[in-house]
């Protein structure tokens, strides 16, 4: 549950009883979208709204008393408000989150002294103290909105998403568990940068992974759990049980490294020292963490990893890592996306574990199982990619919205055919940008709170593909 702070706004010589008309209608979309509220009670104030100086303490003493609870705050307001209260009240609190600013609609059948509101005014100058105190915020997707609508009602899902965001990427510790792969260049990204943005990376060199997994005795109570975790997880019919022993050698392994250094996502190197020298892919064990949302992305793409990790805390859902992979049959809207393959067994119509394709030839098919391969079902999807631009010292990246299709493929790995608007233009801004060939992916319609949660309280520049 997702819980955000209201400032009720007030202003003397308005209608103040329409605060309290107002503060029962928000508190009831509340309780009807699931949300908790933090707000000052009626009887603190009047009408529990802000509008003086000790009022805006009040409201800020109630906020810093549920910091560790709140993640955004909702200002609106039911007539023109004040705004230095409201402004006050912020940066009293000192919260650093998120802020929502609404306006009350005005009846065009109640324009007299009793009931006119004025809030379509009072928003503008709200909006203008608060970028004068430096204080970021998000505006809904019209001026002025009655909060009963189904359209204020999507704009605070979308805020809610956008809080998650934020503040899931403060603090977050992200595990990169051995070596850049030679080959691979483009996952090359800045500590530094990520750092920077609350985002702490955790190193693990792959042989101490791998000496921890074959220290381990068959008879391990966590061993035999997760051996039976993964026998749960998918159909392994014909995987040897030599390779499912060493894969949940190798998870017990990651999952111990995850607790101890309190992680929240986790990059690893595949290809191709672990077919080599252990003789499985980890693509399982990845797929089983980011289905139950502690994602996990392949190559050390830590920077693609940060998108899947945005991508999760937006939706609620799992995330996948993605190559941009094809084109399909022509259409220039239409394309193929793929991995051999680690996705969660969310993604799929239907799923199995099996042997990994591409590199069965160099390595031996015996050293490959462990991929979960099938087709994307089909539905709405958001797309993202994160990466740090070294030489401008910032992070940068791009979101969207697509669909995967119903369009059918003879291929193998993970796979779905995918449709997105303009997707011309996207690609060529990917490659006039010098962008990655992943891209994180979450089968819902989040763009738009990542876009405002990154751009707007976070400072990356990210592009957005309307």
């Amino acid at each position: 549950m997702t819980t955000l702070g209201i400032i009720i706004g007030n202003r003397g010589f308005f209608p103040a009883h329409l605060c309290e008309s107002g503060r029962r209608e928000i508190l009831r979309v509340f309780e009807e979208e699931g949300f908790k509220p933090i707000t000052l009670p009626i009887d603190a104030t009047k009408f529990g709204a802000v509008e003086s100086l000790a009022d805006a303490q009040k409201c800020a003493d109630l906020f810093k008393a549920h910091r560790d609870e709140i993640s955004g705050v909702l200002v609106t307001l039911p007539n023109f408000g004040d705004e230095r209260a409201i402004a006050n009240t912020l940066r009293w609190a000192g919260l650093n989150v998120p802020v929502l600013v609404h306006a009350f609609r005005d009846d065009g059948k109640k324009m007299t002294i009793r009931d006119r509101r004025d809030s379509f005014c009072g928003k503008m100058s709200a909006c203008n103290n608060l970028k004068q105190y430096g204080i970021p915020y998000s505006l809904t997707s019209l001026h002025t909105m009655d909060p009963n609508s189904p359209e204020f009602r999507a704009d605070l899902r979308r805020f809610a998403g956008t809080c998650n965001v934020v503040r899931k990427l403060k603090n977050a510790r992200i595990g990169a568990l051995g070596a850049r792969p030679a080959a691979f260049n483009t996952v090359r990204y800045s500590e530094k940068l990520l750092e920077a943005s609350g985002i702490s990376i955790e190193t693990l060199d792959l042989t101490e992974a791998l000496g921890w997994a074959r220290a381990m005795k068959e008879d391990d109570r966590e061993l035999q759990d997760k051996l039976g975790a993964i026998k749960g997880y998918t159909n392994v019919t014909g995987i040897p049980n030599e390779s499912l022993m060493r894969m949940a050698k190798l998870g017990v392994a990651i999952d111990r490294w995850v607790r101890d250094k309190q992680l929240s996502a986790t990059a690893i190197q595949c290809w191709t020292a672990l077919e080599e020298f252990y003789g499985v892919v980890p693509c399982t064990l990845m797929s089983m963490m980011s289905n139950n949302l502690m994602p996990s992305a392949c190559e050390t793409d830590v920077a693609g990893l940060v998108g899947m990790y945005i991508l999760q805390a937006a939706s609620g859902h799992p995330a996948a890592l993605l190559d941009w992979n094809n084109n399909f049959n022509g259409d220039p809207n239409k394309g193929v996306v793929f991995h051999c393959s680690n996705l969660p067994k969310a993604f799929f119509v239907e799923q199995k574990m099996d042997y990994q394709e591409i590199i069965a030839g160099t390595v031996g098919k015996e050293n490959t199982y462990g991929t979960i391969v099938g087709r994307i079902s089909p539905g709405p999807f958001t797309y993202c990619r994160i990466s740090t631009d070294d030489f401008g010292g910032r992070i940068a990246g791009y979101v969207g919205q697509g669909q995967f299709t119903t369009d059918t493929l003879d291929t193998f790995g993970g796979y779905g055919v995918i449709e997105v608007p303009e997707f011309q233009k996207l690609l060529r801004f990917i490659c006039q940008n010098g962008y990655e060939h992943h891209v994180a992916a979450t089968k819902a319609a989040v763009s738009e709170s990542i876009h405002d949660a990154l751009t707007t309280y976070l400072g990356w520049n990210i592009y957005q593909h309307q």
